[in-house]
């Protein structure tokens, strides 16, 4: 076949793919950009650790009987859990453990098991944490739309409480422990319809089943990509900057279809590689494996039994008075104790005994060697701001940071606080790769942008401004394709049927 005719075809089949899959891609490029705007400013309802502690009641010391490696024991944890901290719980001391999945409450008090509170008892708690407020409504659930994901499953039914404010306060108290585990506000659901739920596909029926969610951002993201670099293509193939069209315009099109054309060859290539992201969003074919050795946390740690040193209560009770929380963990084969009030500036870092702990940089270099034994360390850098791997946007970041870079073929690298000597983080060269590939692209979220937002914000704005010029004006046209391709094929049908002879009865037979 010669070429001029592939070229015919390849064309013919480059405007088909563009036309059918942009009539339905247009429709979640207007979703997204919309709702994306909206993301900026609202995010998805979450309980943060700082929201917790400011409500949180102090520690009742006193009272404690029950200690860490008791508790450890009544809960027949086979190793140290990945999380132990203790709070007040119904206005009693109690510990909190988490060992993967499963959550557990013990009594710091006589050891009992903290069993899923009765209706009252929840709304006990959503008043404490509340601070008294009056409560309208009570109703026990599964799920909703905003404890939909699989991070509540352990706390799962809820209690949710309505509370009687003028935010439209909404708390969930987990029917397992007894603990607040989700707060939202009338305004925080209203925009999030705007925003985290259309953006995200996160209606709750679909949500609920995980692998089902992923599979739908998959094939609603994936073939927009391809309307999305068809439409750029066919929109470069029709500009002319030199020899221009008789009207003198570049764009040989009029009315939406130029607002089309034009929009689209500005926004096209951000609307693109803001499509790319989302989908990679849900790691496809798990191309990225974006976190360090498997076993890190248990490697930095180096301590595997299922047990804690005995507390000087009096001695922690003196050195952070109305502490909130105190979270136990190994740090290097080292008992650590974190002791957080309701401010960063009154988190103590003590040994089980109260003694104040620091951590010199040689014992940080030391710690992070267990993650991976043998290995050299080929360069550690002291953070001190924001750089292109650690920064904060949607999670804080505590500076100063110290980074250990490994010299092994995954490139890990290993971030460390060097205030309470916690392994912040591991990452690969596969998650440097995706944080460039997502993150930047979707986010733009490089310090520079981050830090000033008074320039962040309107490019942001631009770019989806000409994202949703684009969208609507492609919706326009293909709802006047669909309309005029009906008409046309309704016209075809009474002109054949007007041709075609009238029926008549054979002779001596009537009709």
């Amino acid at each position: 076949m010669a070429r001029p005719a592939l070229v015919k075809i390849g064309k013919r089949w480059l405007y088909w793919c563009h036309r059918w899959l942009g009539i339905l891609a247009c429709l979640f490029f207007l979703l997204w950009f919309v709702s994306g705007i909206v993301m900026m400013y609202v995010p998805y309802p979450a309980l943060t650790a700082a929201e917790r502690l400011a409500v949180a009641a102090p520690i009742d010391w006193g009272r404690v009987a029950v200690g860490p490696a008791q508790a450890l024991k009544i809960t027949k944890q086979q190793s140290f859990p990945d999380e132990i901290r203790l709070d007040m719980a119904a206005g009693e001391p109690a510990w909190r453990i988490r060992a993967g999945t499963e959550r557990a409450a013990v009594s710091a008090i006589d050891g009992h098991l903290l069993s899923g509170p009765d209706a009252a008892s929840a709304v006990a708690a959503a008043r404490r944490f509340a601070g008294g407020t009056a409560v309208a409504r009570v109703v026990r659930i599964n799920d909703d739309q905003w404890t939909v994901p699989q991070g509540f499953k352990w706390a799962r039914p809820l209690w949710k409480i309505s509370l009687a404010d003028a935010a439209g306060t909404e708390l969930y108290v987990a029917s397992t422990t007894g603990e607040v585990v989700q707060n939202t506000t009338f305004r925080e659901r209203a925009w999030n319809w705007a925003g985290a739920v259309p953006h995200w596909l996160y209606l709750t029926v679909i949500r609920r089943d995980g692998p089902f969610w992923r599979q739908v951002v998959l094939w609603t993201s994936g073939p927009a990509i391809i309307g999305g670099i068809t439409g750029l293509w066919i929109g470069i193939l029709r500009l002319r900057l030199r020899r221009r069209y008789k009207s003198g315009s570049v764009s040989p099109y009029h009315g939406w279809m130029k607002w089309h054309h034009v929009a689209g060859l500005i926004g096209g290539l951000f609307a693109i590689t803001w499509m790319f992201s989302g989908w990679l969003s849900v790691n496809p074919f798990d191309w990225f494996a974006r976190g360090g050795p498997s076993g890190g946390p248990a490697l930095y740690a180096a301590h595997e039994g299922a047990d804690f040193p005995a507390l000087d209560l009096p001695a922690l009770a003196r050195r952070a008075r109305g502490a909130r929380e105190a979270r136990l963990s190994w740090i290097g084969g080292k008992p650590v104790v974190t002791l957080s009030g309701t401010t960063e500036k009154a988190t103590r870092i003590v040994s089980p005994t109260g003694e104040p702990l620091t951590f010199a940089r040689q014992q940080l270099l030391e710690n992070a060697r267990r993650l991976l034994p043998g290995t050299p360390i080929r360069q550690t850098i002291w953070l001190t701001e924001p750089d292109l791997y650690w920064y904060s946007q949607w999670h804080d970041r505590p500076l100063p940071a110290l980074r250990v870079i490994f010299a092994d073929p995954a490139q890990t690298w290993a971030t460390i606080d060097p205030k309470t000597g916690a392994l912040l983080g591991q990452q690969n060269s596969s998650g440097r790769t995706y944080r460039w590939l997502f993150d930047a692209l979707h986010d733009f979220d490089l310090p520079f942008l981050l830090a000033h937002r008074a320039l962040r914000d309107p490019l942001m704005w631009l770019l989806s401004g000409f994202g949703i010029v684009m969208s609507l004006s492609g919706i326009v046209i293909g709802w006047r394709h669909l309309v005029h391709r009906r008409a046309r094929a309704i016209a075809i049908r009474r002109r054949r049927a007007a041709r075609a002879p009238a029926f008549s009865a054979p002779q001596g037979q009537t009709a």
